[in-house]
């Protein structure tokens, strides 16, 4: 056979052939192989070097579109009550300050480093070895900051890692109570004789209450989940909390009330005339009611939250047979989670909060802060702890102290989850952060004497004194806002009190690292949570100060906008009953509507017109992202490599934030 002969053969007895190809130009056969092959790499070298020459168009069409965005944001921002008009200005101006005089160190450092001057430290000045004025101030400068300022930023700056360093342990310490917990599945338990189904009476009064507040978007779906609890309906009691300022929305979640009632739901509508207090009043003055009396457990749904059905199944059990029990406390659920990027960044710190937080606190301490919301709470313990109180903006934090205190026990059920939503925009973020981080300081300020005076172990009052409010309400916005936005910017002008680099890269990234465990979809975002974790340093250290020395916006309480999204599940559903209810309520009207009712109930599925809203500009954010850069510039002159990436994309982080450029965007 010759030896270009190629045998085929297939295995089967029936069908077998042969096929020998006898070629005497096999050489030739081969060479138009390689020709072949070396045509197809050249073909794909050309497409690869095709698809890199597109990249820089894309990148270029990019860059030109943001910065036509970001003319138009500055030119249309909306600028009318920005957050400079409180007193917390001294920060804002501190920080255009401090941007002007680094604007001129850095002229002068360029100056320097032009002139080959020396930029780095000088131990002794003589003033016969210099040439010029400038030079000869320059180099004044230079021993005048190596002997006076750098010892101080130095101090403050170790001050500043040591509170960094154990705030870190602290992270680090939940999180192997986390692990623990998940390793030894523990959870909280309850009998195995919780209530009779067939028999009602089994079952405890519950109260639950749905406060709210020109809450249009989210009103009807809030208080249909509500309404949709699983509970006997003779031991179950709905309060709608409505201190809404819009008369005609008064009248809708009046008439959606009504509705309800209609078809058997046991539920209430309450309006105060005297809106005081914000919410812990609203709550108070629903709590003054007689038919309180009659009820054991009161739940508390803000109104963007819906409860699955057995919500109350799942966690009033868990007091029976333990009296000691005051509060159970649901997780939290966002359905708008993967809205934008600042979703999914605020995703990332509830988990975080939720998952590791709450659960070790509660596991190990029986102790944590109530989140407001989704949570149940024995009467009994509310009424013992002096109830709902108007001194804070953070009425939830205060009654779970003051119940701690007392003496009762906290349950929280990670496993339990109440769907709600995150504000998608920037500055609905951002003012909820002002409240959530002013509110504990003002509650410090008027706890602490009771703490000290309470009857509860020298273990829990260090708990809550040190690491409850201390370490995790006050010293977080603290050194980080101190850290990473004032010191080492500043010691990009002062060399001799460089920070090192492991505190600018290996532990934030480290944390960052454990932070983002609970929501391991998120790892993609680590560099955008770090930096956006640092640009939120300046509102939450404002809000500090603002709450710990009673500044005017401490008391502020804004509304977190809505936007009424809903699961896919619980939306269709919706649809399918209003469309119902509206097609019945076309034919026929209840003969209980009057006149102002029946017009309200018409402009019911009309669309509101409310005023255009326009993306703003934060100054502080701007005035610290220049802050930044120039610093970052600086640090080119003396090669800091870390120090330099760190600065230009903290900067540049800051720069996004300022122009509202995360989350919502209005067209």
């Amino acid at each position: 056979m010759a030896p270009s002969s190629v045998i085929v053969t297939i295995d089967k007895s029936s069908n077998i052939s042969l096929v020998e190809l006898n070629d005497s130009d096999t050489s030739v056969f081969l060479e138009k192989q390689k020709t072949a092959s070396t045509k197809q790499f050249s073909w794909t070298l050309l497409l690869k070097a095709h698809r890199i020459l597109c990249f820089f168009p894309w990148i270029a069409m990019g860059f030109s579109k943001t910065l036509i965005s970001v003319k138009k944001r500055i030119a249309l921002a909306d600028n009318g009550r920005d957050e400079v008009q409180y007193k917390e200005r001294l920060i804002y101006r501190f920080i255009r300050v401090f941007l002007a005089i680094s604007i001129i160190a850095l002229i002068v450092e360029f100056i320097a480093y032009y002139q080959k001057w020396d930029l780095n430290f000088i131990y002794e000045f003589n003033p016969t070895n210099v040439m010029g004025l400038l030079h000869w101030s320059y180099m004044g400068w230079i021993s005048f900051r190596a002997e006076y300022i750098a010892p101080s930023i130095m101090m403050l700056s170790q001050f500043c890692v040591v509170l960094f360093m154990i705030q870190s342990l602290d992270r680090f310490i939940l999180g192997i109570g986390c692990f623990w917990i998940k390793f030894k599945n523990i959870k909280p338990t309850i009998d195995d004789e919780t209530y009779d189904i067939e028999d009602a009476s089994s079952f405890p009064m519950v109260l639950v209450q749905i406060p709210m507040c020109n809450e249009r978007e989210v009103y009807q779906q809030s208080i249909a989940s509500a309404c949709e609890l699983d509970w006997p309906k003779d031991r179950i009691l709905i309060q709608v909390l409505d201190d809404s300022s819009d008369e005609l929305l008064q009248i809708l979640i009046r008439n959606e009330v009504n509705s309800w009632r209609e078809k058997g739901v046991n539920i209430i509508y309450r309006h105060r005339f005297i809106r005081t207090g914000y919410k812990a009043g609203n709550l108070h003055s629903a709590m003054s009611c007689d038919y309180v009396k009659n009820y054991e457990f009161v739940a508390i749904l803000d109104a963007d939250f819906q409860p699955n059905p057995d919500f109350l199944k799942l966690t009033v059990p868990h007091f029976k047979g333990k009296p000691d029990v005051g509060l159970v406390q649901a997780r939290w659920s966002f359905v708008n989670k993967d809205e934008n990027l600042l979703t999914r960044l605020q995703n990332i710190n509830l988990c975080f909060h939720f998952e590791v937080e709450q659960q070790v606190n509660g596991h190990f301490l029986s102790f944590f802060g109530f989140n407001g919301t989704a949570g149940v709470w024995r009467i009994k313990a509310l009424e013992e702890s002096g109830g709902w109180l108007e001194r804070t903006t953070v009425e939830d934090m205060d009654i779970a102290v003051r119940a701690h205190l007392n003496g009762w026990k906290f349950v929280y059920l990670n496993d339990v989850k109440v769907l709600c939503e995150l504000p998608e925009s920037y500055e609905a973020y951002k003012k909820q952060q002002h409240r959530w981080h002013s509110g504990p300081m003002q509650l410090f300020r008027l706890c602490l004497p009771a703490i000290l005076k309470s009857k509860v172990s020298k273990w829990k009052k260090a708990n809550l004194i040190f690491l409850f409010f201390l370490l995790r309400k006050l010293i977080l916005p603290f050194y980080s806002f101190t850290l990473f936005c004032v010191i080492l910017p500043l010691t990009m002008f002062i060399p001799e009190a460089e920070l090192p680099i492991w505190v600018i890269c290996y532990v934030p990234v480290t944390m960052s690292i454990l932070n983002i465990l609970p929501a391991p979809k998120a790892f993609p975002f680590l560099m955008p949570y770090l930096l956006f974790e640092n640009t939120m340093s300046v509102t939450k250290f404002n809000a500090m100060v603002s709450g710990l020395f009673q500044l005017g916006s401490a008391y502020e309480w804004v509304v977190t906008k809505k936007t009424g999204r809903s699961s896919e599940s619980d939306l269709l559903a919706f649809v399918e009953r209003e469309s119902k209810s509206f097609n019945e309520d076309k034919i026929q009207r209840r003969l209980s509507e009057s006149g102002l009712e029946m017009l309200g109930k018409l402009k019911e599925h009309e669309a509101p017109v409310e005023p255009k809203k326009k993306n703003r500009i934060y100054r502080k954010e701007l005035a610290l992202a220049f802050l930044l850069l120039t610093a970052a510039t600086r640090s080119l002159l003396s090669a800091h490599g870390i120090h330099f990436y760190f600065l230009l994309f903290q900067g540049l982080s800051f720069l996004v934030v300022g122009l509202d450029l995360i989350g919502e965007q209005v067209a």
